[in-house]
C-alpha cells in the first residue's frame, strides 16, 4: 500500500453550503487507510456557529483515527480558530490573526429606512415574536434579552470548547474571549497555538508524527458539482462564478438573523 500524508486547504467564509463538503471530504479520509495523516492548510475570519461546529467536529473525528495538524495562514479567527482546535496540534505564522474568540448575532432593522423611501411592510403573523426577526422593526426589551441570552450560550459552549482543547483553566480563556485577535507569535505566547512556522514547517512535523515523507503530500479537495465541471474553463462558468460570488457576497453583507456567528 502506497502510504502518503493528505492536505486540505480551506479559504473563505465559513457557511453550511461551503463546509459541507469538506466535512464529507475529511469523513472520507478518515476511511482511507493510505492515508496517514493529515495537514488542515486553513486561512478564514469564521462564519456561522454551527457550520464552524460542524467542521471542528469533522477534523476533530478524524484526528481521532490519524493525527491532523492546523496551519493557520493569513487568518484564523473565531469560527476558524473553532475548527482548528479539532486537530492535535496548530501552527500558525508568526504574522496570523488569530483568535477573536466570541460570537455576535446581528438584528438588522430597515423599518425606518423603509419608511423614507415610501415602503410600507405589513406582516401579517401569529405569535407574539414571529416578526421580531425579520429584519423589519428594532427589537422590544425582552426580545433583545432573549436574544442575549442565546448569544451567551453560544459564547459559553465556545469558551468552554477553546478552554478544554487547549488544556487551560476556563476562566483564563474567558479573560482573552475578547472578540479580538492576536498575531501568530502572540497567540503562541497565549497557549493559543503550538508552534510557529509556516505550511512546510507544519507538513514536516506531520511527517514525523506518521512516519511518511512530507514529499508524499497529496492535496484533497471536495468534488466540483457535475455542472461546474462540464463548464470549466467556458464563458458561461465565468459568468456563473461571478454571479455564484455576487451572491455569496450579497448574503454574508446581510446576515442571516437567525444565524450566530463565531
Amino acid at each position: 500500500m502506497f502510504e502518503r500524508l493528505g492536505v486540505v486547504q480551506f479559504r473563505g467564509t465559513i457557511r453550511e453550503r461551503t463546509v459541507e463538503p469538506y466535512v464529507r471530504l475529511l469523513r472520507a479520509l478518515r476511511d482511507r487507510p493510505s492515508v496517514k495523516g493529515l495537514l488542515l492548510d486553513i486561512a478564514s475570519g469564521g462564519g456561522e456557529s454551527i457550520a464552524s461546529m460542524d467542521f471542528y467536529l469533522a477534523v476533530k473525528r478524524l484526528d481521532s483515527v490519524k493525527p491532523v495538524i492546523a496551519s493557520i495562514g493569513s487568518m484564523g479567527a473565531s469560527g476558524a480558530y473553532m475548527a482548528a482546535l479539532g486537530a492535535r496540534k496548530i501552527y500558525a505564522y508568526p504574522e496570523s490573526a488569530v483568535g477573536s474568540i466570541g460570537v455576535v448575532m446581528p438584528h438588522l432593522a430597515v423599518e425606518e429606512l423603509l419608511r423614507r423611501v415610501g415602503i410600507s411592510v405589513e406582516l401579517v403573523h401569529e405569535g407574539r415574536h414571529k416578526d421580531a426577526f425579520q429584519g423589519l422593526r428594532p427589537l422590544h426589551e425582552e426580545e433583545r434579552a432573549k436574544l442575549q441570552a442565546v448569544v451567551h450560550e453560544d459564547y459559553e459552549l465556545f469558551v468552554n470548547l477553546v478552554a478544554t482543547a487547549r488544556r487551560k483553566p476556563v476562566d483564563e480563556i474567558r479573560s482573552l474571549a475578547t472578540g479580538e485577535f492576536w498575531t501568530g507569535s502572540r497567540a503562541r505566547e497565549l497557549g493559543l497555538v503550538d508552534e510557529l512556522g509556516d505550511r512546510e514547517v507544519a507538513l514536516e512535523a506531520l511527517a514525523q508524527a506518521t512516519g511518511v515523507s512530507a514529499h508524499r503530500a497529496v492535496r484533497f479537495s471536495p468534488p466540483q458539482p457535475f455542472l461546474q465541471r462540464i463548464l470549466s474553463g467556458s464563458m458561461e462558468s465565468i459568468g456563473a462564478g461571478l454571479l455564484h460570488r455576487l451572491r455569496e457576497t450579497v448574503e454574508d453583507s446581510v446576515l442571516d438573523p437567525f444565524r450566530g456567528y463565531r
